[in-house]
């Protein structure tokens, strides 16, 4: 994952002392280790996106994403004429539910062994979530209550993590652990609630017949777990199989990797390794040992750590510096005019997105917040002040991915995406500035706002 550091071997040419290795690789490979890299690279695709489809060669753009292809597989067809598969809707089904299968993983490890397993710990952040998404959707409903524009509500529910945390991240120590804490809990339950959203208020035209084969195909995974089948190839041809199913129901697609992402197991498979089975690769012999005795030191020394950390560490890097970028290049490129701006400006939905990210995720974050505090269902975290809580409930207003990701379910209307997706963007400057502005001087006496016994911690 970002931000996690590895030395690699000088054996290999990552680790070697080659000019190439020097100059090129090992600078790319330490980027991508930094916190913030997702969000940078988030932020060029989108400035490529916007680029591209202002510049002479915008028709292009458009002719690019919409490039038709189709699988097929004897009588069964991927896409249909009605709604058929083309680039946006690999990048936007396939390449996102990618995304979302470690975001189910990072969900249910959290709730395992991680944030989410302490009841009154997550209590906090998961109200502030709560009140950060019903909040800005009253914002947006507030301003939006005819159709077709009210069918955006759930666009400014939604939190950018690799965006807010890629900010804070810029700000160094003058954000304390506690706070990204706080910040990475609040999202994990912002992303449950917005595929609960995705999946219940999104989704048209079921097929019963194919949502009971996606039904059945999960149902093979569970009893796969329990007879403790352990081969992955597996369960990734049963996963894609899976998202085949759910795609033909009509029920999202993305739903399918968040399914097989709370199925993946998150506890290890055992605790510790027998001392008497690694002693001899660690004892300086001169034995060499057999392929089959090194495959199953290695499987004994793999399962001491979950399926899911396993899975994420191994998937993050693609979804952070691929994924996303790419579904981001692929879904702003947005024709930006003085006509379009100012059709945006008086737009309802363009307000309303604005309105919602910006001041209902401020009034809702901190809203729940405090009154969590004050009910005594739980304390501000060590390093946690008022102005330090105002801060990242303006944070949880950069709402870039999953919005515009929603923006793409909600509205069928080229103008309402287009003008959607300004506010998005807009909003998401906004809160940046905002939760910077916030966060740079953390503390100015708003201490004595605190619990008794968050100061107390804070003393010590």
């Amino acid at each position: 994952m970002a931000g996690q550091s590895f030395k690699p071997s000088e054996k290999t040419f990552l680790g070697s002392n080659t000019r190439v290795a020097r100059v090129v690789a090992q600078p790319i490979a330490q980027f991508l280790r930094v916190e913030a890299a997702g969000g940078i690279l988030l932020i060029l695709a989108t400035a490529a996106a916007l680029i591209w489809v202002n510049s002479p060669w915008g028709h292009t753009y458009h002719e690019f994403w919409e490039t038709k292809f189709d699988i097929t597989v004897g009588s069964f067809h991927l896409g249909d004429d009605a709604h058929p598969f083309n680039l946006e809707l690999l990048v936007n089904d396939a390449l996102v539910a990618i995304f979302f299968f470690v975001v189910g993983m990072e969900i249910k490890l959290e709730r395992v062994v991680g944030q989410l397993k302490d009841t009154r710990v997550a209590a906090l952040p998961a109200m502030a979530a709560i009140g950060g998404m019903v909040v800005p959707a009253l914002f947006f409903i507030a301003l939006n209550t005819s159709t077709p524009e009210f069918d955006g509500w759930g666009i400014p529910m939604a939190t950018d993590i690799a965006f807010a945390l890629g900010v804070l991240s810029l700000l160094g120590n003058r954000v304390p652990a506690t706070l990204r804490v706080f910040l990475l809990t609040l999202a994990i339950v912002d992303d449950i609630g917005a595929i609960l959203v995705i999946a219940i208020f999104y989704t048209s035209n079921l097929s019963t017949g194919w949502l009971l084969v996606a039904a059945g195909l999960v149902i093979l995974v569970v009893v796969l777990r329990e007879l403790r089948v352990w081969y992955i190839p597996l369960y990734v041809v049963i996963g894609v199989l899976v998202w085949v199913a759910v795609f033909k129901s009509g029920v999202h697609a993305t739903i399918a990797g968040v399914v097989m992402g709370l199925l993946t197991p998150a506890r290890p498979l055992q605790d510790t390794v027998e001392d008497d089975l690694i002693s001899p690769f660690l004892a300086k012999t001169d034995a060499i040992p057999d392929a089959a005795t090194a495959r199953h030191v290695r499987f004994e020394v793999q399962e001491t750590v979950s399926v899911a950390q396993r899975l994420i560490t191994s998937l993050h890097p693609y979804t952070s510096y691929l994924v996303i970028p790419i579904f981001a290049l692929a879904n702003a490129g947005i024709e930006i005019s003085g006509s379009a701006i100012s059709d945006a400006a008086s737009s309802s939905v363009t307000l309303g997105i604005i309105l919602g990210l910006v001041g209902g995720k401020l009034v809702g974050v901190t809203g729940a917040t405090f009154l969590a505090v004050k009910l005594g269902i739980s304390d501000l975290p060590a390093g946690m002040n008022w102005r330090r809580v105002f801060g990242v409930a303006a944070m949880a207003g950069i709402g870039f991915t999953v919005s515009i990701f929603i923006t793409t379910l909600a509205f069928d209307d080229d103008v309402l995406q287009e003008q959607a997706k300004l506010g998005i963007i807009a909003a998401s400057v906004l809160a940046t500035a905002l939760g910077t502005m916030l966060l740079w001087k953390g503390d100015d006496g708003l201490v004595d706002d605190m619990p008794d016994a968050v100061v107390e911690a804070q003393a010590h």
